[in-house]
């Protein structure tokens, strides 16, 4: 299952990849950003990677809800992350920001991102299949949306370097990615993305990584055995509240180890 969604995922990715390359100027320039370098980079690889993992998703013989719920985790958690790409602006940053700016009464597109990102994850866990009825069904819906969710954002945190929230979640994907399809496709969409991305030619932005990150999530959700999933959301869930303190791009470039991962296939720098 996971193999043929990897290569549908790899597939349609570099197929779209290569038709955005013909797009006109007036088209590409609203994605045209400038990356940790000062340099100029393309968002497009966002929404072409999210639409390739959706590809491999739909072609896998994954269990149909599990299906489901990886294509409305993924699908609606791309779709608001580019809109907060293409509408979004920087006055507020974090969890604590957007909210705060919701408490004067001001919407920012981070803050829709979030609710969106949020109402996706659990309507997708609401979809996955369980055994479990009543209070435990209901508790465990809300542990499953609240690590499809988490592990979007997480994502996003992560996509401050070329290349470092793809490998991310294909090495989360990759031990799922024989089995599970919607894993697969992330597998396969980020190995096609990379070259791209560590090239420093575009980036995931929000709704490649919210997009990646909630599949992703939710091939987790759908995969691991509770008390292992207990401790990776534990894991997700404290990652996401260090992020409003704490500097990844610091402690990683602090950490030989994380650093040398982190530096694999980029520019020197």
């Amino acid at each position: 299952m996971g193999i043929l969604s990897a290569a549908v995922a790899a597939a349609a990715t570099a197929a779209l990849e290569r038709a955005a390359e013909k797009l006109p100027k007036e088209t590409r320039e609203p994605f045209e950003r400038t990356n940790h370098r000062g340099e100029s980079v393309t968002l497009l690889e966002g929404p072409i990677a999210v639409l390739g993992a959706l590809a491999g998703v739909a072609a896998s013989r994954s269990d149909g809800k599990v299906k489901a719920a990886a294509l409305l985790a993924g699908s609606v958690s791309g779709a608001v992350g580019a809109y907060d790409d293409l509408r979004g602006t920087t006055q507020a940053k974090g969890f604590r920001g957007h909210l705060t700016a919701l408490k004067r009464g001001e919407v920012t597109s981070g803050a829709i991102k979030i609710l969106g990102v949020g109402a996706a994850g659990l309507a997708a866990a609401v979809l996955l299949p369980r055994k479990s009825h009543g209070a435990k069904a209901i508790a465990g819906i809300v542990a499953d949306g609240a690590l499809i969710a988490g592990t979007a954002n997480l994502t996003n945190l992560l996509d401050l370097r070329p290349g470092r929230a793809l490998k991310a979640v294909a090495a989360v994907s990759a031990p799922m990615a024989i089995m599970n399809g919607p894993a697969g496709a992330v597998v396969g969409a980020a190995a096609a993305s990379a070259p791209s991305d560590l090239g420093e030619r575009s980036m995931l932005g929000d709704c490649g990584a919210n997009g990646l990150g909630a599949i992703t999530g939710t091939a987790l959700a759908a995969s691991l055995p509770r008390p292992l999933k207990t401790l990776v959301l534990g894991a997700v869930i404290a990652l996401n509240l260090a992020s409003e303190k704490v500097s990844f791009t610091k402690v990683i470039a602090e950490t030989p180890v994380l650093d040398k991962i982190d530096q694999w296939g980029r520019r020197p720098r």
